[in-house]
């Protein structure tokens, strides 16, 4: 059941209609704020209920109103966008309303008011007390009048955490070995970085100070200081080159596997996740973020792993040296700290927004490179020239806020350490004046200060690139974290040699909140070929989309030679199945290599056979290089029909059991599809076959026509049966005729 509504969240416009229609003892329980007219025109309207009635008011007509009683039954329906309430008691329909989807949710408010109040009409209890709405996800309250979870809704918006990078530990785990290796290496090469300062103390009290007093240098121990210094330069150079090698080809690979992972996963996903989302922008996530990864675990993780090991090793020095000295130079280190945690929260919804603007710039380059065609059939070259620069202008901004808060963090935090080196200075000078510490230790420390507070800088300025990492990685760990909506079976079937029977039992689908099939069953035999028929919408793209396992059923099941389809691995299913589109797309490559597509294994002398049964054969030898003719992107360099008949052979060669066709002729001249309809009768031969075409007369061959309207199924038969009932298909022949004369009265006339 959904939540009460009070009168007080009525819209503004409406309270004093309402007012005037209600007495004072009868508060709305719940309302629908109608968009649309019984003509399916936008038109403003309301209707709402109370304890008594069900009233419905419009600003063109008088309010009218129907008392709740037990007979009463409010039916709820949508399709293609449309929702439906319609009123009816046992004489029939009292009343209808239409709504768009986006009122859905208010219009199940009404609903289940309605059904709320008529229950206590029929057994003379008092109305159930209504139970909130919760959210599917995470079973907290939704809020009134809203279908979008805040909780979920901030879960998905929320600014990626920096131990998002260690999920990846998954992809590092294979290379764990070399780490370890690479890990050692570092230890070492920090350790030996650290031995020259240490070595000046003896060289600056034993050998420096003594002979400006006056002793004589000490030459063997000159030597062997020197020796000590050239030696862990040495050892650090070589430790150095050799981790920074090893870590440097860890990374690369862990980055590639990264790539490959997100890509093969992606290739996973249903259709729906890629009806939401933008071509530019998941190029953006495999590309340039697996990239900026890459570059943050070969550069920059590295180095904040020797800035720790360099501050630990530094300060545990410092402290054996001279305890006070070290807790001096240590006194900047909380505020640096504090510092570092306020800019990280600063810059990690910064980058996070930053690589949603850019996505916004590369989606515009992704819409408009390949469709450059018709920006220029349009003459939009300036507004698309207008988008990317707003769209720019829109990252430059984004940058700049962020840029703002890094250039007075990172100029604070070299500020704080040059202060710090200056305090160390000081109290340095008094204790060598106390006689508490030797010049050569004074020295010595300050050379280790240099090295502390350089990588208490370096710390501070890896913030910003972990932050961009993290960003990066949470948008990776986006589509690995996606489900499919179709998914692979858990214990997969074993598909025996496909017949080609088809059975559809009692399907329905939904998009989102949007029902488009609905209770539908058909039988389709072996080698049987069915034509759809419907007016656009009637659901017959949505019904191949099904059979091909595009997306999965909502409810009811759909069989092959008596197995469901969603037991059965995916690709071991597809395999049998030919699919010709509207509009073909053909790969960057050679004509072969787009025929052989489904079948990279194919011969040459295959891929003629196909070709020659598609009837494409002789306009590939016209080519240049015949069949190894470069095919632009998208087929560009080819004609429609063309295009079409290299589809058609690349589905003749993989021999599938079924057929699928949509729309496989509707785009091109009278010629041409004569052509490709000679290709199509070699194509369905002996196959199980399903054909959409708006033109019915492409359709005389079917052995039965199934006429679809509103995701049903209203009609079945072959041309003669349907044309003799005088029902859906006629009228849909009758329409066509009058089109095709109304098109050639005119071409007469002018």
């Amino acid at each position: 059941m959904l939540p009460v509504i009070t009168d007080n969240s009525l819209p503004e416009r409406w309270r004093t209609d309402t007012a005037a229609q209600l007495s004072a003892d009868e508060p709305v329980l719940a309302w629908l704020e109608l968009d649309l007219d019984a003509r399916l025109q936008f038109a403003p309207g309301l209707l709402l209920i109370t304890a008594r009635r069900l009233v419905a008011c419009t600003s063109r007509t008088q309010a009218q109103s129907w008392a709740l009683a037990p007979q009463l039954e409010l039916r709820h329906t949508d399709h293609a966008g449309v929702g439906c309430l319609e009123l009816v008691d046992a004489s029939g329909r009292l009343a209808n309303w239409r709504f768009t989807l986006n009122q859905n949710l208010a219009a199940l408010r009404v609903l289940g008011e309605f059904e709320r109040q008529i229950e206590s009409l029929r057994t003379g209890q008092p109305p159930a007390v209504a139970e909130e709405e919760v959210c599917d996800s995470c079973k907290a309250p939704l809020p009134p009048g809203e279908d979008e979870c805040p909780i979920c809704a901030r879960e998905l918006h929320e600014a990626p955490s920096t131990w998002t990078l260690f999920r990846l530990w998954r992809f590092a785990k294979p290379y764990r070995w070399q780490l370890i290796s690479g890990f050692a290496l570092m230890t070492g090469a920090t350790a030996a970085t650290l031995v020259p300062p240490y070595l000046t103390m003896p060289l600056m009290d034993k050998v420096l100070i003594p002979y400006q007093n006056g002793q004589p240098i000490n030459t063997q121990l000159e030597i062997m200081l020197l020796g000590g210094l050239f030696g862990a330069a040495m050892l650090s150079w070589l430790l150095g080159w050799a981790k920074t090698y090893i870590l440097a080809l860890v990374s690369e690979r862990i980055s590639a596997d990264l790539r490959t992972s997100t890509y093969e996963h992606l290739m996973k996903l249903s259709l729906e996740y890629f009806g939401g989302k933008r071509t530019g922008d998941l190029m953006a996530r495999i590309g340039s973020e697996s990239d900026r990864i890459s570059v943050f675990l070969s550069l920059h993780a590295l180095d904040f792993i020797t800035d720790v090991l360099m501050i630990g090793m530094t300060t545990a020095i410092l402290f054996s040296i001279n305890h006070w000295l070290a807790i001096v130079t240590l006194l900047p280190l909380p505020l640096i700290m504090w510092m570092i945690h306020v800019v990280r929260d600063r810059l990690r919804t910064g980058f996070e927004k930053i690589d949603r603007v850019w996505g916004e710039v590369t989606n515009i380059l992704a819409d408009t490179i390949p469709g450059i065609r018709v920006v220029k059939a349009f003459a939009q070259e300036k507004r698309e020239t207008q988008r990317f620069r707003e769209a720019n202008a829109h990252n430059l901004a984004v940058n700049d806020k962020i840029n703002k808060t890094w250039s007075l963090f990172s100029p604070s935090v070299t500020l704080l350490t040059e202060l710090g080196l200056l305090v160390v200075w000081a109290f340095g000078i008094w204790q060598v004046s106390h006689n508490d510490i030797s010049v050569g230790v004074l020295v010595a420390f300050l050379a280790y200060i240099g090295r502390f507070y350089a990588r208490l800088d370096s710390m501070s300025r890896i913030v910003s690139v972990t932050q961009k990492a993290a960003a990066g990685a949470k948008r990776i760990f986006d589509i690995l974290d996606h489900v499919s909506s179709v998914p692979e079976p858990v214990k997969p079937v074993a598909l025996p040699r496909v017949q080609g029977n088809i059975a559809l039992r009692d399907v329905g689908f939904r998009y989102g909140n949007r029902s488009v099939i609905r209770g539908l069953s058909l039988d389709i035999k072996p080698g049987e070929m069915i034509g759809l028929v419907g007016h656009s919408g009637s659901g017959k793209s949505t019904l191949v989309n099904l059979i091909c396992r595009f997306y999965d059923v909502s409810e009811g099941a759909i069989m092959i030679d008596g197995v469901d389809i969603r037991s059965v691995a995916i690709a071991d299913f597809r395999r049998n199945i030919g699919l010709v589109l509207q509009e073909p797309f053909l790969f960057f490559g050679t004509i072969a290599e787009n025929i052989a597509y489904g079948k990279p294994d194919a011969s040459r002398a295959e891929i003629i056979a196909a070709a020659r049964a598609a009837h494409a054969h002789e306009f590939i030898l016209r080519l240049p290089l015949g069949y190894d003719s470069i095919v632009g992107e998208r087929g560009q360099g080819l004609s429609g029909g063309e295009r079409q008949r290299v589809s058609i052979a690349r589905a003749l060669l993989i021999d599938p059991r079924i057929l699928i066709m949509d729309e496989a002729t509707s785009a091109v001249d009278t010629e041409t599809e004569k052509e490709i309809q000679r290709a199509l009768d070699n194509l369905v031969q002996g196959r199980t076959t399903i054909a959409i075409a708006h033109r019915l007369s492409t359709l005389r061959k079917a052995d039965r026509l199934v006429v679809m309207d509103r995701g049903e199924i209203v009609e079945v038969g072959n041309h003669d049966e349907l044309m003799a009932a005088e029902g859906a298909y006629w009228r849909l022949y009758q329409a066509q005729l009058r089109n095709a004369e109304q098109t050639l009265t005119e071409g007469a006339e002018a």
